[in-house]
């Protein structure tokens, strides 16, 4: 029987945290718009392997969110994903 082809390693970028390449920005409770970036449709945030934070940045965006959640800046579940599909009940 033939050997199936070995897998050759692809080169991959890695993902650099933004804000550490951009300095100058800072994660603040009230930029609604920036910490939207970091959640998700259904309103969770999004895990650092997906956002590509480093460790520090994602341990403030989580706070920011959760900050901006309390003041009712960002909502806690985003109820856009309602239909179709899940576990709720019939």
């Amino acid at each position: 029987m033939a050997k199936p082809p070995a897998r050759v390693p692809t080169k991959f970028k890695p993902k650099v945290c933004p804000f550490c390449k951009d300095r100058a920005q800072e994660i603040d409770y009230k930029d609604t718009g920036l910490l939207r970036k970091f959640l998700s449709d259904r309103g969770k945030i999004r895990a650092r392997r997906v956002s590509g934070t480093c460790r520090q940045h994602q341990r403030d965006v989580a706070v920011a969110v959760k900050n901006a959640r309390e003041v009712a800046l960002l909502p806690y579940v985003s109820l856009g994903a309602e239909k179709g599909g899940g576990r709720g009940r019939a």
